[in-house]
């Protein structure tokens, strides 16, 4: 590739956004590789369009281990051009669905929906053994192949990265464990790509459905693109697409060159 354009998005339910063809806009835009996350749904559950499949020839979806207990939980999907030369195991860790992986000859990329904390940080014990599992896993595949990551963090790294940041000290996704766990990511070699190009406040990937929230722009920056320091010399853009509805997050864009 000379040239790479990849989106990651939340799509908060593949089946209904393809209902609502919240996905029309992937078929006009020219991505080479398209990475979901909480897809809430099993690769045998969905029918995917055909002018999509002939777009993404090459669909990875995560080990949905998890989903087949509880319905509808997490999942994610890497559909791609072009062809992987492997879909990587991440059972070890994640029994929800919530990482996929493909290796290509120059890189890896891995796509992930961290476990939320949820109301009380009832979950905030799991949600700290998943970040240490999770950073094991992707400084393993460093050793190996720079690695490009993306996702729903679930966390927003700064008090820049959400718009009221003192009101949400101890919430989920803001607490400070959560933030370390981010922050081990960038300590061990990423880098957040799009403060590399926007340094501002008022920029935001989630808003809740609640009191207009996103017309208010009331949300919080926790949808990511980093990548391995490696690749810092390749990278040409880094943005937010806020105008694509469709979820209750919007996509992250990451563009590479030379790769």
């Amino acid at each position: 590739l000379c040239f790479m354009k990849i989106i990651s998005w939340n799509i908060a339910g593949l089946r209904g956004a393809l209902k609502k063809n919240s996905l029309n806009f992937l078929i006009d835009e020219d991505y080479d590789i398209v990475c979901f996350q909480e897809t809430k749904t099993l690769e045998r559950e969905v029918k995917i369009p055909i002018n999509i499949k002939e777009k993404y020839p090459y669909m990875y979806w995560g080990e949905n281990k998890g989903i087949t207990q509880r319905k509808g939980l997490s999942g994610t999907a890497i559909w791609s051009k072009k062809k992987a030369i492997k879909h990587l195991e991440t059972v070890e860790f994640d029994t929800e669905g919530r990482c996929t992986g493909i290796e290509f000859k120059k890189f890896i990329i891995v796509t992930v929906y961290t476990p939320n904390s949820q109301n009380e940080l009832k979950r905030l014990n799991y949600r700290q053994k998943w970040d240490a599992g999770f950073l094991h896993f992707i400084n393993g595949l460093e050793e190996k192949l720079p690695v490009i990551l993306c996702g729903d963090l679930n966390v927003a790294h700064e008090e820049i990265d959400l718009a009221r940041p003192k009101e949400n000290s101890r919430n989920p996704g803001f607490t400070l464990e959560e933030r370390s766990g981010f922050q081990k990511i960038i300590d061990s070699g990423f880098i957040d790509t799009f403060r590399e190009f926007e340094k501002g406040e008022g920029h935001y990937s989630w808003w809740s459905y609640r009191a207009r929230a996103r017309e208010r722009n009331v949300g919080w920056r926790i949808d990511y693109w980093c990548i391995s320091s490696k690749l810092k010399k390749n990278l040409k853009s880094s943005f937010i697409m806020n105008e694509i509805l469709g979820s209750d997050h919007c996509p992250v864009v990451m563009e590479l060159e030379s790769l």
